[in-house]
């Protein structure tokens, strides 16, 4: 296969660059305008840089009970984190390690669950929830996504698939049960594919809109991405404030994907050798 000449690079690297400008471009500006005044928003131009840039904005935020709805998201991510991965770990090495009656017919079963889309389930989770009486409630957020998915557990059974029989034979010699085998074994040799599973799950729950709008009502237990609708549809000709409130939102996921990232590439490096 011959490599590209050199104009042809030029080209893709081109495109490449002014693809990158057009994806980063909103980003930048709203974190300009997160940290520009009301006045200068109003009287300046949009692409205007902040002089000076004020914390005012993140000020009015936390006057606003923002601080309270970070604090529920982060808390509610991490329950469904610990519990995705804990029950997708355990699915995936049965259906991938274990043998039962119906063991396939099982999992392709759960996996076609893919094909119904989300929104057909609001209701019903909704009406189970309050038939529960846990509407508006720290549980209602998190127990329908605490128990695993078919994607984390299609793709963790595939992982699990291509370790070694030695390993785990050997961890059974050892004297090792299937609870050790998973520790000790199992999840050290998938450390790629989980901080990916992680990434994605952590950014699909701290994005969540429906189900916590749905659930939820009022302030206590209000999620930064409802927080954020509900701030643009209360001050809807503050813009500064209401991408003070999105800067916020999106910064713990930028900063956990450049800390993930090395893991990311591992995991798709772990996916293509497969």
């Amino acid at each position: 296969m011959t490599s590209p000449s050199r104009p042809a690079n030029v080209v893709i690297y081109a495109g490449l660059s002014l693809g990158a400008l057009i994806t980063l471009a909103p980003f930048v500006l709203g974190l300009m305008t997160s940290f520009t005044s009301a006045h200068q928003f109003v009287t300046g131009t949009p692409l205007q840089l902040p002089r000076p840039p004020t914390l005012s904005n993140f000020a009015d935020l936390a006057g606003a009970g923002f601080g309270r709805a970070a604090a529920v998201t982060a808390l509610m991510t991490a329950v469904i984190l610990v519990g995705q991965l804990t029950f997708s770990v355990l699915a995936g090495y049965a259906f991938a390690r274990l043998q039962f009656p119906g063991r396939d017919a099982l999992f392709w079963v759960y996996i076609a669950t893919l094909m119904v889309p989300g929104t057909v389930t609001v209701v019903p989770m909704y009406l189970m929830m309050a038939q529960l009486g846990l509407r508006n409630t720290f549980w209602a957020l998190v127990l329908p996504f605490m128990f695993g998915s078919p994607y984390a557990i299609f793709l963790l059974r595939e992982h699990f698939r291509i370790i070694p029989n030695d390993l785990i034979n050997a961890a059974r010699l050892d004297g090792a049960n299937t609870l050790d085998v998973i520790v000790h074994v199992v999840i050290p040799s998938s450390r790629p594919v989980l901080a990916a599973l992680a990434l994605i799950t952590v950014v699909s729950q701290w994005n969540n809109f429906m189900w916590p709008l749905v659930i939820t009502s009022g302030h206590k237990w209000r999620v930064l991405t409802v927080a954020t609708a509900d701030l643009q549809s209360r001050f809807n000709s503050q813009w500064t404030l209401v991408m003070a409130a999105t800067t916020v939102a999106i910064a713990p996921l930028i900063a956990l994907f450049v800390v993930f990232q090395r893991h990311i590439v591992a995991s798709i490096v772990v996916s293509g050798l497969k």
